[in-house]
């Protein structure tokens, strides 16, 4: 064999080592690349649907598997810690509701006290201010003892038919006489066609009740007052309006938030606790709702309330 047939097989030999190695390498690459992706999207579904489970590829890499190997441990801490935090905050929820509910008998004695000193002659009118004070705090214990009750998973809904219509009518008209007496412009915008969601109707008052009386307080700088009903899409959607003073854009993504106590926010004194709205929210949720904030400061609030409508 020449030299120059040599050179030439060597030249084929070296190319198709070339490209046996350059495949090899294209190969591996393409694997690496479609285990990472295969990681990749299961993370993905884990972190968003809040799973417990693991990581699985099929790979015979030493360090791909040692890469998976470390992130379900990772998971499995994740898992643990959430486990924990899930127990405590029952503990610490139940605990509260408990506090409450004892709290609740020994003030319920000093206001009745106080009541039977406030009715004897020559009374002295502190004691009306002591009442009234103890009143608030009574009513500040009721909030927290319904809000712990709620969260601690104590105080079930029973589940039923209920009208928005007749709902919205009976809340409203409770508050027929203030709202006179505030010399308050109310607009009424509920159908005659009757809407029907499932769920609760002590809820549904409390919610009601509690955006209303939101409303009032807030809104006496307007003078005005609205609730209106309507459907859209599958849901019924109630909505409060006042024009009051407004909440800042910067406080109403926190405003349903418990014990939420920034200074200016509307719900730092709802009901003088900073809890009713974060029971309008829970409520809502727990019937499958929803409830939103929507207010430009100086010009109107609105408290919108969707609840899920009857298909029948």
């Amino acid at each position: 064999m020449n030299e120059k047939v040599l050179f030439w097989v060597l030249l084929v030999v070296f190319i198709v080592l070339a490209a046996a190695g350059w495949l090899k390498a294209w190969s591996y690459k393409r694997k690496i690349t479609g285990n990472l992706r295969d990681i990749s999207r299961k993370l993905q579904h884990i972190l968003a649907e809040n799973t417990e489970e693991k990581v699985m590829s099929f790979t015979d890499t030493r360090e791909m598997k040692e890469l998976i190997s470390s992130i379900n441990a990772v998971l499995e801490d994740r898992q643990r810690r959430k486990a924990e935090f899930i127990r405590t905050e029952t503990g610490f929820r139940k605990m509260l509701s408990n506090i409450s509910h004892d709290m609740k008998t020994p003030l319920t004695v000093i206001m009745g006290y106080l009541e039977i000193m406030e009715m004897e002659e020559n009374a002295s009118p502190l004691i009306a201010k002591v009442r009234l004070k103890a009143a608030q705090v009574m009513d500040m214990m009721n909030q927290f003892f319904s809000l712990a009750k709620l969260e601690a998973g104590d105080a079930p809904l029973q589940m039923e038919k209920v009208e928005l219509n007749e709902a919205c009518r009976r809340n409203i008209l409770d508050f027929y006489q203030i709202l006179q007496e505030k010399e308050f412009q109310v607009e009424i915008n509920i159908p005659e066609d009757k809407l029907y969601t499932y769920g609760n109707g002590c809820a549904l008052d409390r919610i009601l009740f509690n955006l209303i009386s939101n409303a009032l307080r807030y809104g006496s700088d307007g003078k005005y007052l609205g609730i209106s009903l309507d459907s859209e899409e599958d849901y019924g959607v109630i909505k409060i309006t006042d024009h009051g003073k407004g909440i800042a854009r910067g406080y109403q993504e926190h405003i349903f938030e418990r014990l939420y106590t920034m200074e200016d926010s509307r719900n730092r004194e709802m009901q003088g606790n900073g809890l009713g709205l974060t029971i309008v929210k829970s409520l809502a949720d727990k019937m499958g709702g929803r409830v939103e904030v929507q207010s430009v400061p100086g010009e109107f609030t609105v408290f919108t309330v969707c609840m899920p409508l009857m298909k029948y």
